[in-house]
């Protein structure tokens, strides 16, 4: 038994901390009997450095599928390649507003306790993924978010950019593995907003062209559509479980595919085979972050007998002490 997990589970046997070991002992459990899982992530789970622990149980094929917003797809690969110049903030509860116009005057942006440097990531990026962006737009052709960030890393455009060793970054490991990838709601992220701004007249003031067709990212009916494939034939094989970081749209959106399929397709499908939950949201039935998973039964997500857990608490503490347990660290 590794270090961390036999610390884990002297020390965690009430309240949150043995759902902790509750959890990642059923996580075990359901992928030891051939089952898969997906990790859905809100929240900046990127810039927390969540790959750091996600990367290594990616790698070693306790992850088969990720859901997140569009900011965490991105924030991986920012800090990949501007890490030395992202500005730790300690003192963050404390700063005044003035604080906070002077971090945005130094293109910091905040996050909590960090900022992440506009010219050294977004900007740096972004003249990396508008090639992409403009192959496909010129030869017609469309990808999902994370299919344009595959071909950025598989292409080697970051090769000699990299500020963290690479087996830290949760998408490079996700690349490696070949993992499908949905990010609803993409539009709600700096390179989202730069691709709108390119199909707006941006890229002739910026770069001398633009992007003809907003079409050429796939966006959230075709990847409910690509999730509604994916589900029904890995389902065939086996069960699929549910690993919620957050709340949002990162859980929302892939939950609901199993009573879409069953109610909306009259297709039999099996329910989601597990379920967990990390969140600080307080328990709310009115609320989807909030609510107790007890409640997804009622709209088909879940069955009786499914495994359900909710850890109220902060992620960033919970998920990589999960994470180390479940790898036997």
């Amino acid at each position: 038994m590794g270090t961390i997990k036999k610390f884990i589970k002297h020390n965690y046997r009430h309240f949150n901390s043995a759902v902790v070991v509750d959890a990642s002992e059923a996580y075990v459990d359901f992928l030891a009997k051939g089952n898969k899982m997906m990790v859905t992530l809100a929240g900046a789970m990127s810039t927390a450095e969540l790959g750091l622990t996600l990367a290594e149980m990616i790698r070693q094929d306790k992850v088969h599928a990720i859901t997140c917003t569009g900011a965490n797809l991105e924030e991986d690969i920012f800090n990949l390649v501007a890490h030395n110049h992202y500005v730790r903030v300690p003192h963050y509860r404390q700063l005044s507003s003035q604080d906070e116009v002077d971090l945005l005057n130094k293109g910091l942006n905040r996050v909590t306790d960090t900022t992440i440097p506009e010219e050294e990531a977004m900007r740096k990026i972004e003249r990396h993924i508008i090639k992409l962006w403009k192959r496909a737009d010129d030869a017609g052709e469309r990808f999902f978010p994370y299919e344009f960030m595959y071909q950025m890393i598989r292409e080697n455009m970051l090769k000699d950019e990299m500020q963290i060793d690479p087996k830290d970054s949760w998408l490079i490991a996700a690349c490696e593995k070949n993992l499908p990838i949905w990010t609803p709601g993409w539009e709600d992220s700096t390179l989202g907003n730069i691709f709108v701004a390119l199909t707006k007249g941006r890229g002739k003031n910026y770069y001398g062209e633009n992007i003809k067709n907003i079409s050429t990212v796939k966006t959230g009916l075709e990847a409910m559509s690509f999730l509604i494939d994916w589900y029904v034939e890995t389902s065939k094989k086996s069960e699929i479980g549910f690993y919620q970081i957050g709340g949002g749209i990162a859980g929302d959106f892939p939950i609901c595919v199993v009573p879409l399929i069953q109610q909306d397709l009259k297709q039999k499908v099996r329910l989601w085979g597990y379920f967990c939950q990390i969140s600080d949201s307080t328990t709310s039935y009115g609320s989807y972050s909030g609510a107790v998973p007890n409640e997804k039964i009622t709209w088909g997500k879940l069955d009786v007998n499914t495994p359900r857990f909710v850890i109220e608490s902060d992620a960033t503490i919970v998920a990589p002490l999960m994470f180390a347990y479940i790898l036997n660290q």
